[in-house]
């Protein structure tokens, strides 16, 4: 059996093992592949595991050998799933693996800006706090959560984690979805009224074609003029440039991303430089444990596939 990995640095630095999929035939591993090797890297594979490289609909017709795709993310966009459907390749993904790592960091981006403890920890090391001649200083307005009004739009797994950490926190919590369900402490309302009641908007809803772009300067400019905007989960979502000029206006407060259009981003991304908006490198699913837990869905899909019943297919 031929097997390869097209692009395995990010979920495996060295601190994981592929120990068990070697084992499993001819395996190789790459850190990642550039456009022009995708092809010479899957001729003749039986098995490949992709995180972002593409498996387009030309390639795979190609690939007369292919039995499994197998994805390290939950996200199936980067492969033709339905060519692989109509030709009985099972394509699986990671489901459910990165939820409560995601809501930490949305807690992480709006703790920085309610907080700031980066400046404050970096003004102490530069001596600020030594020649103070008062006990404690501030260096930006505080902010405490308590009593604030979080917003979520989109209530799956990851909406819900983090409405869960909102009300630990005594924060009031109202959220916007398309099938509401009853949720001890948290409102269910439209979309506007949550954008005009929230002190804070986290965004939880897949890429689709109804939410791409949703972020735009309408949706903006509905929200509070102190509130402070979240996204981790797809960069499409936003508009930038419109969430740029809100920023620059002070149409809203400040934003927290890990997530962006582009990845890796062009240097001129319109909300690069701007102070009040705080941009993590996709890290959210980053954690040891969490990649650990990617991992071993990863090998529970694969050993389903040989085992002759396949689990998580995206179709």
């Amino acid at each position: 059996m031929k097997i390869t990995v097209l692009d395995g640095y990010t979920e495996n630095p060295g601190d994981l093992s592929w120990e068990w999929l070697e084992k499993l035939g001819e395996c190789t591993i790459y850190d990642r592949t550039p456009a022009e090797l995708i092809a010479e890297r899957t001729k003749g594979c039986d098995i490949v595991i992709t995180n972002k490289t593409p498996l387009r609909k030309e390639l795979l017709e190609t690939l007369t050998n292919l039995r499994y795709i197998g994805l390290l993310s939950t996200g199936y966009n980067i492969v033709d799933w339905e060519f692989c459907k109509e030709k009985g390749i099972p394509v699986c993904n990671i489901p459910s693996y990165s939820t409560s790592a995601v809501a930490q960091l949305v807690f992480a981006l709006i703790l920085e800006m309610t907080n700031a403890v980066g400046i404050h920890s970096e003004s102490v090391h530069s001596g600020e706090w030594s020649s103070c001649k008062d006990f404690c200083y501030w260096k930006t307005p505080l902010t405490e959560l308590c009593g604030k009004t979080l917003g979520i739009i989109g209530f799956g797994k990851i909406g819900k984690a983090v409405a869960k950490i909102a009300l630990a926190f005594g924060m009031k919590v109202v959220a916007s979805t398309n099938h509401p369900a009853p949720f001890e402490g948290v409102e269910f309302c439209e979309k506007d009224e949550l954008l005009s009641r929230s002190d804070f908007v986290s965004v939880h809803c897949p890429l689709t074609p109804l939410t791409e772009g949703m972020v735009n300067a309408d949706f903006l400019s509905k929200m509070k003029p102190n509130a402070i905007f979240i996204n981790t989960s797809r960069g499409q979502v936003v508009d930038e440039a419109a969430l740029s000029d809100a920023l620059k206006n002070g149409k809203i407060a400040g934003a927290g991303l890990d997530v962006l259009s582009v990845e890796p981003p062009k240097s001129d991304n319109p909300l690069f430089g701007l102070e009040n908006c705080f941009i993590t490198p996709h890290i959210a699913w980053a954690g040891f444990e969490t990649r650990e837990r990617l991992m071993k869905i990863c090998r529970e899909n694969v050993e389903a596939f040989l085992n002759g019943k396949p689990i998580n297919i995206v179709y």
